[in-house]
């Protein structure tokens, strides 16, 4: 299938490894020039080396913390006209809400759902002029299957939900589609500490859960990247122009819904 995306720019945001990585790859693969933002100078370049060499497409990278003003401003910089944003960040610690402070929610809730919002103001209305964009948030199966220790995601996550849900619909007829992708359990390093308090509170080996998580599941497995790049590059295609404001769950069959 032609994506249609060859030529394409996108920002792909936290993309230095695991699901970001894995978009990031899947639309170079497409023929889209990524600009790919990460904290750390080293594993972000070494990214970026390594989709240049699988892709042959113009790969940038800024190096930065996307939740900041400064770290935005740097990826627009790079690329201030994107017709793809995939808005990703790393999600906040596991836990007990009678341990959270303010803080810890404000910290949250700039991350996971004040960044995506902030980009998407950045860039849609360029988009609209353009008479294409897409933009595809990272969110996560707790938005539909909440996880008490992971309340922090939860709160955050499901209030950019509800954002999008509105604002899909007013852009849609320009061509402009938002979407969000719910990740399930992946072979992440996001999903190795989010094992680790509860391995160490049983005093088990966190590979010993993780193997014993993936056997227990649906599917039998984990999810792989590669697979939900895959997606992610779908919904960014031109033959997705009429999937708007909606929640696509990548979670192996683990929400039992006849709704999805």
């Amino acid at each position: 299938m032609d994506t249609g995306l060859k030529g394409k720019k996108a920002i792909v945001c936290a993309a230095s490894k695991g699901l970001g990585r894995a978009c990031a790859m899947a639309l170079a693969m497409e023929g889209v020039d990524v600009v790919i933002t990460a904290r750390t100078e080293a594993v972000l370049q070494a990214t970026a080396a390594e989709i240049r060499a699988a892709t042959g497409v113009t790969v940038t990278a800024v190096v930065g913390d996307i939740t900041t003003e400064a770290g935005r401003a740097a990826a627009l910089a790079a690329c201030p006209d994107p017709d793809i944003l995939v808005n990703n960040a790393g999600g906040p610690p596991p836990g007990d809400f009678r341990d959270w402070e303010r803080d810890d929610w404000i910290r949250a809730l700039d991350a996971n759902m004040l960044t995506p919002i902030f980009l998407i103001r950045s860039v849609v209305d360029g988009m609209i002029a353009r008479k294409f964009g897409r933009i595809v948030n990272i969110t996560s199966g707790s938005v539909k299957a909440p996880i008490a220790e992971i309340g922090l995601s939860n709160g955050a996550r499901t209030g950019l939900t509800g954002f999008v849900a509105g604002l899909a619909r007013q852009v849609s007829r320009h061509n402009v589609t938002i979407n969000n992708l719910l990740p399930g359990p992946f072979h992440t390093d996001r999903l190795r500490s989010n094992i680790g308090p509860a391995a160490k509170a049983a005093n088990r080996d966190p590979d010993e859960m993780l193997i014993e998580r993936a056997k227990s599941s649906v599917s039998g497995r984990l999810g792989e990247p590669a697979e939900f790049g895959a997606a992610c590059a779908f919904l960014c295609s031109t033959q997705a122009g009429f999937i708007v404001g909606q929640n696509l769950l990548l979670d192996g069959g683990a929400f039992n819904s006849m709704l999805g």
